[in-house]
């Protein structure tokens, strides 16, 4: 059997931790100035976006923890490494945003339907915090986003995308704050918040999704594992494959694969087979952890071999 180790390198681990860094320390930059701008104003798209925000901060330190967490190599208690935190911190993740989105909600329609139409002041003030917010996370994106192509880590790349769905919140945020100073439209505030609730709901869902499917040992993408059985197919000295299976967990991709190959060669023949297809899916997929059997042509199961 052939396996190969997952390893970052060191600078790309420098690189992961460099955009978790940023990514805390805009969330902490955020939060005070929109703390401030709701205390301000007392407008609901701020508290949104605030809220939006604390829950950033929570999700760039769970996943800066998770960058630190996975990056440790597998050792004797967890042999195939450490990604599954992330996954489990996405989970937890989404379950706190799903309850906040609650509650903003709640808030929204309460304001939406008062009898007496909500107060905002300051709109200046609170589009200029929303304004610095706006170039904060477009300047944060940009940076996560070179990171991601750089590495090719799944964190560092999902919360390039959260953030950039940040942007609709603050934007509508902006805009109920300008349809209020201009217009005196008051309640555009509470449809935003309602709006941004539910936008940060669909958000959650997905995350637990994915987080829930790679917990559960769910198959890689499906062009994931053609790619696999495309590169098996056509590799030389492989006469045929089967029981090609995959996992994901965190970033990576697990996969298992038999080969069939000519019975008569040598061992080191063999392996030399094996090795190098490994070496050619990896190339393909850097994230992948592979572990092939190699097979002669033609064999059959044992029949008490209980595998199916």
């Amino acid at each position: 059997m052939s396996a190969v180790p997952h390893h970052d390198s060191l600078s790309d681990t420098r690189l992961n931790l460099s955009a978790g860094v940023a990514s805390v320390t805009v969330a902490l930059i955020l939060v005070a100035l929109k703390l401030w701008a709701l205390a301000e104003t007392g407008a609901l798209s701020i508290a949104a976006t605030l809220v939006d925000s604390a829950l950033d901060l929570l999700m760039s330190a769970t996943g800066l923890a998770a960058i630190v967490y996975a990056a440790k190599p597998a050792d004797e208690d967890h042999a195939f490494g450490h990604t599954s935190a992330e996954d489990l911190a996405a989970l937890a993740q989404s379950a706190f945003i799903l309850v906040s989105s609650s509650v903003i909600a709640v808030a929204a329609l309460r304001r939406l339907f008062a009898e007496t139409p909500p107060e905002i002041a300051s709109e200046g003030m609170g589009a200029a915090v929303l304004g610095a917010t706006i170039a904060l996370t477009i300047a944060l994106v940009l940076w996560q986003r070179r990171v991601a192509r750089a590495t090719g880590n799944a964190v560092v790349a999902a919360d390039s995308l959260h953030y950039l769905g940040d942007l609709l919140p603050n934007l509508g945020g902006l805009f109920a704050l300008w349809a209020s100073a201009a217009l005196g439209l008051t309640q555009v505030d509470s449809v935003v918040g309602l709006a941004a609730a539910a936008f940060m709901a669909v958000g959650a869902g997905g995350i637990g999704k994915r987080a829930f499917d790679a917990l559960m040992d769910r198959r890689a993408d499906p062009d994931v594992i053609a790619g696999i059985a495309a590169i098996a197919a056509s590799f030389p000295g492989v006469r045929g494959f089967h029981d090609l299976k995959t996992r994901t967990a965190g970033s990576r991709v697990f996969v298992n694969l038999h080969i069939e190959l000519d019975g008569d060669q040598t061992l080191d023949e063999a392996h030399a087979i094996g090795a190098a297809l490994r070496r050619e899916i990896v190339k393909a997929y850097p994230r992948a952890d592979v572990l092939i059997h190699k097979d002669p042509v033609g064999v059959e199961r044992h029949p008490e071999d209980p595998r199916t």
